[in-house]
């Protein structure tokens, strides 16, 4: 696109998002859409098809040429809510360009801000606070936005298809099914787009380069079938904490959190070390910085290269719920019945992550100390994923939206979190480019108290989305 072009895309970005996005964007987020993991009873609930039918209503209003809207259902799985726009003149041999969002959300949490909540949208100092606005609820408005601003600057684009799930937050287990389904209908896809990312500040585009992979397990350990006065059965019935955390230490070092397992680690690519380093040039601090921490706790080492490889390439541990357990305040003297840990692995990018859970269930029910029962649930593994090259035209149209769009290079960074559809879609789309990007950054709070989108960026990443859309077509 020329200086002319790019002008316009800004100006109907920006007019769009103010009279169109936010407005519709907010009312998302009044929807406590969650993610079925975390709302088993979701078809009942209905949120989740009250976020899909907001959105599909927001599409259709869109008019945009030729384009056809649905919402896709398989029998005991979440929707994904698809919009079909056909390529314009002289672009109908450049594929598929998957566009990729997801609706549903993480649970609520407490401890917001004053003013602020989950479900209560609010505009503050150019931020959209409130679950899902960030992580990804804007998603599918910046694909939509970006469309229509490329044709209304007179661009091109090739057939255009938006795919927003709702289970990405549970790890997409419903999407391979729907990607075999709608495979026929997708064709070639040669683009993917991933708005569900970020990156180390807020001043230049980021492509994300790698995502991890994950694997997770709640692990039970029974020694009881009764709880027992604990004066009376300690020293002759084994504690099951105790044995959960013998079992723990044949997984984790529980000195350095390094993973012991050979599985779950690999050797790092010598270009994804050279693009840490790069990365934390370009933004020294960015890791340390934007991290809440307590009182004089420390990082795990003082290096932020090593921190940014320990983030991205390679495993780690997080213990991310326990049951069993009472409140302190209310907690007697009784040896209990059984412990459960939900325990939460981020494995490499090119990890085999049901290797790696193999592995993980061997540990934990071989050998078990005292023959206590061992009970495994909610396991669940997905691969990563490792980015290919950019091909020169993607360079090329990268470099011309960070010059222009933002002022400044535009940086290339892996991502210590998981979305299983991008390697869901690396393995069935090998020959695909891909833009992994968004307006999520350090401080976004994504999971957590105080979620908040970044608009001012939010929109600089349509703009850039625009501009790609259309050295795609004409590539």
């Amino acid at each position: 696109m020329g200086s002319v072009e790019l002008e316009s895309v800004k100006n109907s970005v920006r007019r769009m998002w103010a009279d169109d996005v936010l407005p519709s964007l907010s009312t998302l987020v009044s929807i406590p859409a969650l993610s079925p993991a975390f709302d088993p009873d979701w078809a009942e609930t209905g949120h989740l098809d009250a976020a899909v039918e907001h959105v599909r209503a927001w599409f259709v209003e869109r008019d945009l040429p030729g384009a056809t809207v649905d919402v896709v259902r398989l029998p005991g799985r979440s929707p994904v809510l698809l919009l079909d726009v056909p390529a314009t003149e002289g672009a109908q041999d450049k594929g598929t360009v998957l566009m990729y969002g997801h609706l549903d959300k993480q649970p609520p949490l407490g401890g917001w801000s004053e003013g602020l909540g989950p479900w209560t949208p609010v505009v503050r100092d150019g931020r959209l606070y409130g679950r899902g606005s960030a992580d990804d609820g804007y998603a599918g408005y910046a694909a939509a936005t970006a469309l229509a601003a490329v044709r209304e600057a007179g661009g091109s684009h090739a057939r255009i298809v938006v795919l927003l799930e709702t289970g990405e937050e549970s790890g997409s287990p419903d999407l391979p099914a729907y990607l075999d389904h709608l495979s026929d209908r997708l064709g070639e896809v040669s683009l993917v787009v991933c708005l569900d990312s970020g990156g180390n500040d807020y001043e230049r585009l980021w492509l994300t380069t790698s995502l991890r992979g994950l694997a997770q397990v709640h692990v039970t350990v029974r020694v009881l079938d009764t709880a027992q006065h604990s004066g009376m059965a300690s020293g002759i019935v084994p504690s099951s904490f105790r044995v959960l955390r013998t079992l723990l230490d044949r997984l984790e070092n529980s000195e350095t959190g390094e993973i012991r397992l050979a599985e779950c680690n690999v050797e790092i690519p010598a270009n994804r070390v050279a693009e840490a380093r790069e990365t934390i040039e370009a933004v020294p601090g960015s890791i340390l910085g934007t991290t809440p921490w307590h009182g004089s706790t420390k990082p795990v080492v003082d290096d932020e290269v090593e921190l940014l490889l320990n983030n991205t390439w390679r495993p780690s541990l997080s213990i991310i719920g326990a049951s069993g357990m009472p409140d302190p305040a209310e907690a007697g003297n009784v040896l209990r019945t059984s412990t459960t840990l939900a325990l939460s692995f981020r494995l490499p990018p090119t990890a085999d992550s049901q290797a790696a859970l193999d592995a993980i269930t061997k540990a934990l029910t071989t050998d078990v100390p005292y023959d206590a029962t061992v009970e495994l649930s909610g396991v669940e593994a997905a691969d990563g994923w490792n980015a290919p090259e950019p091909a020169p035209w993607l360079t090329k149209a990268l470099e011309h939206a960070s010059d222009r769009i933002f002022g400044k290079p535009w940086g290339n960074v892996g991502l210590g979190g998981s979305i299983p559809f991008m390697g869901l879609l690396g393995e069935k789309y090998p020959e695909a480019q891909f833009v992994v990007t968004g307006a999520l950054g350090p401080d976004s709070n994504a999971h957590v108290p105080d979620e908040w989108l970044h608009l001012d960026h939010a929109q600089r990443v349509t703009e850039t989305v625009a501009t790609v859309l259309d050295a795609h077509a004409t590539s």
